[in-house]
C-alpha cells in the first residue's frame, strides 16, 4: 500500500485522532477543506441529539506546514465536546468516581455481545464506545486530504442516496458535474424530489415508533484514468479494496460494482459493456454495467459503488436480549442515537473511496512529492493515448 490511516478514540471519550501516512509533499490542504467535509457528515433528516451537541473541527497536529503537506505523518484530531458530561465515566486516570452502572444488556445488531466475549468485558460500554460511527469523523478527516489530492488531477469523489427504507430514488445521473452540490441540498442526499418526500415522512414514522432506517447510497468516482489497481494478486484487485474498506464501515452490510446483482440475474450478452474507439477519446466502452472497473482495474469509465446501510442498531423501542450477568430476558439496552444516518453515510462513503482511489493512484504513478507525481501522470496518460 502507498498510503495508509489509522485511527483511535472512543465515542464519548476526549476526542478521535487519525494519522495519515505516506502522502506527498506539496500538496496544499487547509484546515476549511477538511471541516468542510466533516460539516457535510453531521447534516441529514434523522440524525439525533448529538449533532446538536457536537461542531465537528479538525485540528491538525502535524505533518502540514502554512497549508502545505511536508511528506511526514498528518495527525488529523477532533475534539469530543460530549467528552464533558462524560469524563467521570470515561477517564483514562485511575479515579474514586464511578464508572456508571456497568452496561450488560448488549444491543442485537450491534458489537456489544461479540466484543464483550472476545476481550472479555463484564462491562459492555469498553466495547460500544469504540465500535461506535462516532470513529467515522476521523475518517471522513482522512478522505477530505484524499479528496483534495485526487481534485488536483481531475478526479472527483461524489454521492448521493439512492434508497432509504422504501423511498427509491428514480432520478438517474447523467451529468456528473455538481453532483454533490444537488444532492447535498436535499435533507436525505436524494435526487428525486418525490423520493424525498416519502423518504422524510418514513423517517418521521419511525421516529415515532421507536424504530430505525436504512437504505442504499451510491458513491460515483469521474476522472479515474485507466489502470489502478491491478489483476495479479487478489490484495491488489481495486474492486476488492473499495469493498473491503466500505464494509468497514458501520452498519455496512452489501457493496456492489456498478450493476453487481441486476447483472447476475442477465445473460452476458445483456451485460458486458462493448468497446469503442476514437483519435479524440481512445478506448472507451458504450455502457458502463461494470462500474468502471474490470478484471480489478479501473477501465476509464466512471467508478459507480452502491452501497446498502443496515438500520441503525440502537432502539428506542428496544429488541429482545438477555443480561450477561444474570442471564435472564431482559430489553436490549439503548443508547442515544440517530433515526436514520444514511446521508452521512453516504459522505463518508465517499471519504473512504476517495483514500482507496488515491492509494491505487500514488501506487500506479509514484513520487514523494506533488510536482513529481504530475510529471508522472503526464507521461502515463500519454501512454494511454498512445497505445
Amino acid at each position: 500500500m502507498s498510503i495508509r490511516f489509522l485511527t483511535a478514540g472512543e465515542s464519548h471519550g476526549k476526542g478521535t485522532i487519525v494519522i495519515l501516512e505516506g502522502f506527498p509533499a506539496g500538496l496544499t490542504i487547509t484546515i476549511d477543506d477538511i471541516n468542510f467535509e466533516m460539516a457535510r457528515r453531521q447534516k441529514g433528516y434523522g440524525r439525533g441529539g448529538r449533532m446538536q451537541i457536537e461542531t465537528d473541527h479538525v485540528e491538525i497536529l502535524s505533518g502540514v506546514r502554512k497549508g502545505v503537506t511536508l511528506g511526514s505523518p498528518i495527525t488529523l484530531f477532533v475534539k469530543n465536546k460530549d467528552y464533558e458530561n462524560w469524563e467521570k465515566i470515561m477517564t483514562p486516570d485511575v479515579t474514586d468516581h464511578p464508572a456508571g452502572n456497568p452496561l450488560q444488556r448488549p444491543r442485537p445488531g450491534h458489537a456489544d455481545l461479540s466484543g464483550g466475549i472476545k476481550y472479555n468485558h463484564r462491562d459492555l460500554r469498553n466495547i460500544l464506545e469504540r465500535a461506535s460511527a462516532r470513529e467515522t469523523t476521523v475518517r471522513v478527516a482522512a478522505g477530505a486530504v484524499a479528496k483534495k489530492f485526487l481534485k488536483d488531477f481531475g478526479i472527483l469523489v461524489q454521492s448521493h442516496v439512492a434508497q432509504l427504507g422504501a423511498a427509491i430514488s428514480r432520478k438517474t445521473v447523467i451529468r456528473y458535474e455538481g453532483l454533490n452540490m444537488a444532492a447535498d441540498k436535499s435533507p436525505v442526499r436524494m435526487l428525486d424530489k418525490v423520493a424525498e418526500r416519502k423518504a422524510v415522512a418514513l423517517i418521521d414514522l419511525a421516529k415515532k415508533k421507536g424504530d430505525t432506517l436504512g437504505g442504499i447510497f451510491e458513491v460515483i468516482t469521474t476522472g479515474v484514468p485507466v489502470g489502478l489497481g491491478s489483476h495479479v494478486q487478489w490484495d491488489r484487485k481495486l474492486d476488492g479494496r473499495l469493498a473491503q474498506i466500505l464494509m468497514s464501515m458501520q452498519a455496512i452490510k452489501g457493496v456492489e460494482i456498478g450493476s453487481g446483482f441486476s447483472n447476475a440475474v442477465l445473460f452476458g450478452s445483456k451485460v458486458h459493456d462493448e468497446i469503442g474507439y476514437d483519435k479524440k477519446r481512445g478506448f472507451y466502452h458504450l455502457t458502463n454495467r461494470a462500474g468502471g472497473i474490470e478484471g480489478g482495474m479501473s477501465n476509464g469509465e466512471p467508478i459507480v459503488v452502491r452501497v446498502a446501510k443496515k438500520p441503525i442498531a440502537t432502539l428506542k423501542q428496544p429488541l429482545r436480549s438477555v443480561d450477561i450477568e444474570t442471564k435472564k430476558e431482559i430489553k436490549a439496552a439503548y443508547e442515544r442515537s440517530d433515526t436514520c444516518a444514511l446521508p452521512a453515510a453516504s459522505v463518508i462513503g465517499e471519504a473512504l473511496c476517495a483514500w482507496v482511489i488515491a492509494d491505487a493512484f500514488l501506487e500506479e504513478m509514484g513520487g514523494d512529492f506533488m510536482t513529481e507525481i504530475h510529471q508522472r501522470y503526464q507521461l502515463y496518460l500519454k501512454h494511454v493515448k498512445n497505445y
